[in-house]
Parts: structure tokens; C-alpha cells; sequence
């Protein structure tokens, strides 16, 4: 499947490689620097593309580009997913996947690559198991290879040949918790008059389970069916959930993330958010630059870690703005305007107190005024609500039932947002 694998920076720099078969000369990576090269953005790189000999696919995180490398046409989607699974596990095992970090852990990174993937084709991803076989990196454990100069592990892994690869058979805790957190993703577009024209949720369970043994969990929620396109993790009964709609699954050891999931929402969302604007070009050099932000008093709740983006005309040489509340900057060579506000609480609600920027735009001299007004990008979180309407009825563990913020330790709904405004 995968030939060979390449880390590049976002200085397009190549600085590690690794190939499973014979050498791919890295001036195979001029193909995926050309892509790079017209795009803008660092996400709008195609996933795939296409060579004389070769496909590269690759992925983007953390300001870095994972490029795959293959000699057979193959499903892009499964060489994504398990790239994706390449940095979930360097996360797990480093705390954060950023070039120093890999850098720092070249021998445990070139282990890690030898374990999960064998002649090209994925051999073993759980992580539990690969923690058995390469112990993940401490100071003491630095210190004794860098004295020793031996990084190998001479037990073999009890849980390969399990039936639950997923977890240790010999967990024990002092205090057991289950911890469940519902974040949902809103991705909206809203036009000038407030209507929604395209809308969508995108929601994931994440557990934190630290119970001892081997516990059987079942998690039953009030209105299943409002969930679609489920990805589910390797514990989940499949069985169990297309019968009776409910999730039953021997959970890994730790942090993990149950299911993921996806809502078309029919333009049934009430934004909690709303803008006011007012944006004004006039003859000559100038225009005026006003927005006005306030919460509706429907959800409850606050909006925390509101920013706004706005990426201004090419002809706009510069703003000069002042916000009421936040902070704000202009990068006048990407001609991009962002606008940190922090915190909104619902009980603001008078106008005189609502978060407002306002000021002079700066246009270039000679040229034509812009014929509409630049769109708003606005993300904002929420905590303590899922916007979908989902919520967990119970969590049964080995025949023993748990309701909602009693049994469990608690239950969190968090729902975060990001939309587009046209004006």
C-alpha cells in the first residue's frame, strides 16, 4: 500500500522520510510542492495527486504535511484515515505531534513506523499494544538509553493476541470515573438577511474511562435516531447498535473517542449569534468599517472564545479600527481582519454594551471601489449544550444503571460553532 512516507514543514522542508520498500527519491515531493505552490491556503493542497509513476497523498495538521507515497492506485480514503492515525498515535505518545517534537523522538518515531506498518500494509495501530512493544518517552528512560544506548524492549505484548487488543487485562483503579464529552462542530452559512443557507453538525463523543478490569458499558441516549453517517471506534458492538440503537462496547483504557458523527439539520439551527454591520466605500481613499455582535437570549448560555475573521478587498490598504471589547489586527499583506472577543454573556443585551468595532478603512488610490462587501467568518463555543438536541438517558456498566451527573463522574455537552455571514 504505502511505499514511503514524508514529514514536510510548512518552509516545504522534507526533514524526515521513511520507506517501507526500495528508496522513493525525495524529489518525488516537487510534485506535492507545485500544488502547494497555487494554493493559498495550507488546506486547499489536493489530498491526491497524481504522478507519471507515483500518487501522493497526504494530509494536513499542526503546520505539518504527512505525504504518502504509492505505486498502486488504492482507496485515497483508507491511506487518509490511517495517516490520521499515524498522528493520533505520535499525540498519545509525545503529548503533541509538531516538528520538534518528532525531531526530538527520531528512534521512537522510526519504531513506531517499523510496528504499525509492515511491507507497506498496516499491521498494528492500538495503541496499547504498541506501548507494550516501545515504551513511550520519559526523562529516565532518555537518560538510560543515552547512557546504554539500548532502546529495545524484550517482553512480548500480552494483549496482541487478545480479543480486546484495545485494552490491558491487569488495570486497576482506586477511584473509578467515566468521563463523556459531547462536542458538536457547527458549520453554517447566513446571508445578509439572516436567513441560513446551508447548515450542518459534526459531533464526536470523547471518553476519559479510568475503571478497573474489564468493564462492559452501555450507553443508551434519548433520541438515537437523530444521529447519522456514525464512525464508530474497534470496541463498539456493531450488532448491538443497528438492533437496538444503543452502545455497547468494553472501552480502552484512557482518553479515546467513541463515535463520531454527522447531521444535516435542514436550516433548523437557531444561531445563537447575531451581527450587525455596516460597511461603506466612498469616493476616493476611504470607507467606514462598523460591526456590532450580540447573543440571543435562546440558548442561555454564554459564548465563549468569540473571534471574527473578515478577509478584506485587495484594494483595502488598511484599517484602522477600535474595538469595545477585545482585541483586534490587520495583516495588510493578506488583507485579512481579525477580531479576538473573548466572552459574550447572554445578559448583555443592551446595545450601548454589546461588543462593537468601529472605524476608517484605507483604500488604495486609483483603484475601483469593491463591488460587495467581504464575507464574515465567525467561530464561538458554548459549553453545557448540544445544538443537535442529543443527550445521554443513561450509562449502564455491567448490569448496573448510572444516570446523567449521579453514578457517572459527569456528562458535559459542549458545542462549538464556526459559520459564514455574508454581508
Amino acid at each position: 500500500m504505502i511505499h514511503s512516507l514524508f514529514i514536510i514543514n510548512e518552509a516545504g522542508d522534507a526533514f524526515m522520510e521513511k520507506h517501507w520498500k526500495t528508496v522513493v527519491s525525495k524529489s518525488i515531493c516537487d510534485y506535492f510542492y507545485e500544488a502547494q505552490k497555487k494554493c493559498v491556503n495550507p488546506e486547499d493542497i489536493p489530498p491526491v495527486i497524481a504522478t507519471p509513476h507515483h500518487y501522493l497523498i497526504n494530509i494536513y495538521r499542526n503546520n505539518l504535511y504527512f505525504v504518502a507515497v504509492l505505486t498502486n492506485e488504492i482507496a485515497p480514503l483508507f491511506v487518509i484515515e490511517f495517516l490520521h492515525r499515524i498522528m493520533d498515535l505520535f499525540e498519545n505518545y509525545f503529548g503533541e505531534c509538531t516538528e520538534k517534537s518528532v525531531k526530538d523522538n527520531y528512534v521512537i518515531v522510526y519504531e513506531l513506523l517499523d510496528e504499525i506498518l509492515d511491507s507497506g500494509l498496516p499491521l498494528i495501530t492500538e495503541t496499547n499494544i504498541l506501548k507494550e512493544l516501545i515504551k513511550p518517552p520519559n526523562l529516565l528512560r532518555k537518560v538510560a538509553h543515552f547512557v546504554t544506548g539500548d532502546s529495545t524492549n524484550t517482553t512480548l505484548p500480552s494483549k496482541q493476541l487478545s480479543n480486546i487488543p484495545w485494552r490491558p487485562f491487569d488495570v486497576f483503579y482506586r477511584n473509578n470515573e467515566a468521563f463523556f464529552d459531547i462536542i458538536e462542530e457547527i458549520d453554517a452559512i447566513i446571508d445578509q438577511n439572516g436567513t441560513i443557507v446551508m447548515s450542518e453538525i459534526q459531533g464526536y463523543i470523547d471518553c476519559c474511562i479510568k475503571l478497573s478490569g474489564m468493564p462492559d458499558l452501555t450507553l443508551n441516549f434519548v433520541n438515537p435516531r437523530l444521529l447519522d453517517d456514525i464512525s464508530f471506534h474497534p470496541c463498539v458492538r456493531l450488532r448491538k447498535w443497528e438492533s437496538e440503537h444503543v452502545l455497547s462496547f468494553i472501552p480502552p483504557d484512557g482518553n479515546f473517542r467513541l463515535i463520531s458523527y454527522h447531521i444535516a439539520t435542514q436550516n433548523t439551527i437557531c444561531m445563537p449569534i447575531y451581527v450587525k454591520h455596516h460597511i461603506q466605500y466612498r469616493e476616493g481613499s476611504s470607507g467606514r468599517f462598523e460591526l456590532t455582535v450580540g447573543p440571543k437570549q435562546t440558548m442561555g448560555k454564554s459564548l465563549e472564545n468569540v473571534i471574527i475573521e473578515c478577509t478584506m478587498p485587495k484594494s483595502v490598504l488598511n484599517c484602522i479600527l477600535t474595538p469595545s471589547q477585545g482585541k483586534s489586527t490587520f495583516d495588510p499583506i493578506k488583507k485579512i481582519l481579525i477580531w479576538n472577543i473573548g466572552t459574550i454573556e447572554t445578559k448583555t443585551q443592551n446595545s450601548a454594551h454589546l461588543p462593537t468595532i468601529r472605524g476608517n478603512i484605507i483604500l488604495v488610490t486609483g483603484q475601483p471601489i469593491p463591488e460587495s462587501n467581504p464575507i464574515l467568518n465567525i467561530s464561538f463555543q458554548i459549553n453545557q449544550l448540544a445544538i443537535s438536541g442529543i443527550r445521554v438517558q443513561r450509562v449502564d456498566m455491567n448490569g448496573e444503571i448510572y444516570k446523567p451527573y449521579k453514578g457517572v463522574k459527569y456528562i458535559t455537552t459542549v458545542k462549538k460553532g464556526r459559520f459564514q455571514i455574508r454581508t
